[in-house]
């Protein structure tokens, strides 16, 4: 079920007032059943995926915080990593391995016949998986007890605001608010509603508009210049930006109306002056993850620098195979693992040379890694290895900026002026909208305007989203980029 579609719309007002309506003990099993409901409507078969899942870390984490031997308890937690990861990597990676190693046995002159489980990719499960085992890995370390309700922590895993597209949110957070009592509360309510508001705008005003001119340029470069690569290129940016921050807007504004509050995911990562700071503004929760369940374990910064940059490398590689099964996600990760590498080397010499930044270097500097990080952006949204090399090839062979004036590869890239047009201003109003949080709690600030002036701000935003939403001759829900993930 997706955020944008009709169902939902209509359905979550309904979860909403049953669920302020029935006594304490009962509202977490509503969250529960209705999560398992919302998943069920993608594909019903795989709530047992779901719910295995579930129970294994579950069991896991009560069977550790039984244990009083730290061995035991660790061979507990290797067999519930083990089991999670291949889960993860049948319905995930199983085809791109055995694909890229029948390929290299072709080339050796070995006739390897490709074997394919051809599975469906069950929506959300990396998501859901490394949900669960940050769980048990903080059981395991004794950071948070074990969950014995099993209703309260069913509810935790598949909440469904969070459940198909992050944030990636940890026990100590989402799971003990699920012990508390939540009463209707007007205040969250409305913050929770234009929280959603400015999702939708992002997602159906912005990057379902933008996923017109990239999906064109994108599926068939041949038949642009490089010029028009590139644009396509950095319009993706701003495409994959408002439609992953826009969903998780509209999920922290669900959550919230319910009572939850649910980590910030974004914080305005395109005004990051170096890589290191994009990630710490992009992603979250998946950031935070790896680097508490991954980079620092396996040394983090602390083993002298050539382990260090090791274990940005092996962080970003991993973090890149998270997102895809596909080799142009592990290019996407080395190539963010490399700026990171670089720009400590820069740092470390900046530092003996103790240079003053004026204007003019941060502005150089947000230019650069703007750059670097769109750069990255066409292999994470290129279909193969391929198709990223010939799109890079033409954009530095057959660049051609006058073909901006050419009509046919205008009108190729699929929308009229009137679009583009709407296109322009929304994305000024992004970037404006970013400056401001920056600085100031925008939602906090509707629910303390005077009420007449509350609601005529929303219901203008309710307007321009019905007027200005991007929904095509033949509108279908279009589905959010990160739930294939």
């Amino acid at each position: 079920m997706e955020f944008n579609s009709l169902i939902f719309l209509l359905s979550f007002p309904f979860i909403a007032v049953i669920y302020y309506l029935l006594p304490g003990k009962w509202k977490t099993f509503w969250i529960f059943a209705a999560s398992c409901a919302f998943y069920m409507c993608w594909n019903y078969k795989y709530i047992f995926l779901l719910l295995g899942v579930t129970s294994l870390t579950y069991f896991s984490g009560i069977l550790m915080d039984r244990c009083r031997e730290r061995k035991t308890k660790k061979y507990i937690l290797v067999f519930c990593i083990i089991c999670s990861v291949v889960i993860l990597f049948l319905f995930k990676y199983f085809d791109m391995f055995i694909g890229t190693a029948a390929a290299l046995g072709n080339l050796a002159g070995l006739q390897i016949r490709r074997v394919s489980l051809d599975l469906l990719l069950p929506v959300g499960i990396s998501f859901y998986v490394f949900q669960t085992l940050g769980y048990v890995i903080d059981v395991y370390r004794g950071d948070v007890k074990a969950e014995k309700n099993f209703v309260d922590y069913g509810a935790f895993v598949t909440f469904f605001p969070q459940l198909v597209a992050g944030p990636i949110e940890r026990s100590k957070n989402l799971l003990r608010q699920m012990k508390k009592k939540h009463e209707l509360n007007p205040e969250y309510c409305v913050i929770g509603f234009s929280r959603m508001l400015w999702g939708y705008f992002q997602k159906v005003v912005i990057a379902d508009r933008i996923a017109v001119i990239v999906t064109s340029v994108y599926d068939d470069y041949q038949s642009f210049s490089g010029v028009y690569i590139m644009l396509a290129t950095v319009l993706f940016a701003f495409q994959i930006y408002c439609d992953f921050d826009g969903y998780t807007n509209i999920a922290i504004g669900t959550a919230k109306i319910l009572g939850f509050d649910l980590m910030t995911n974004f914080n305005a990562p395109y005004l990051s002056r170096s890589v290191a700071g994009f990630w710490r503004r992009w992603h979250i929760s998946l950031s935070a993850w790896f680097r508490d369940y991954l980079y620092i374990p396996l040394g983090g910064n602390r083993c002298g620098e050539a382990k260090k940059y090791r274990n940005l490398l092996i962080t970003f590689l991993i973090s890149g195979l998270w997102h895809g099964a596909n080799w142009t996600y592990v290019v996407w990760g080395g190539l963010h693992g490399i700026y990171q590498v670089a720009e400590s080397f820069i740092r470390k010499r900046s530092r003996k040379e103790k240079k003053e930044e004026g204007a003019v270097s941060r502005a150089l500097q947000w230019l650069g890694t703007f750059a670097a990080v769109d750069f990255a952006w066409l292999f994470f949204r290129a279909g193969s290895m391929e198709d990223a090399c010939g799109m890079i090839g033409r954009i530095f062979g057959k660049f051609g900026i006058q073909d901006l004036l050419n009509r046919d590869m205008a009108v190729a890239m699929g929308l009229g002026i009137s679009n583009i047009a709407v296109l322009a201003v929304a994305l000024i109003i992004l970037v404006f909208s970013d400056l401001i949080k920056e600085k100031t709690d925008v939602y906090k600030k509707i629910w303390e305007m005077p009420m007449g002036w509350r609601w005529l701000v929303l219901y203008m935003a309710i307007f321009v989203i019905l007027i200005f939403g991007y929904y095509g001759p033949e509108y279908d829900a279009a589905q959010f980029i990160y739930f294939q993930f």
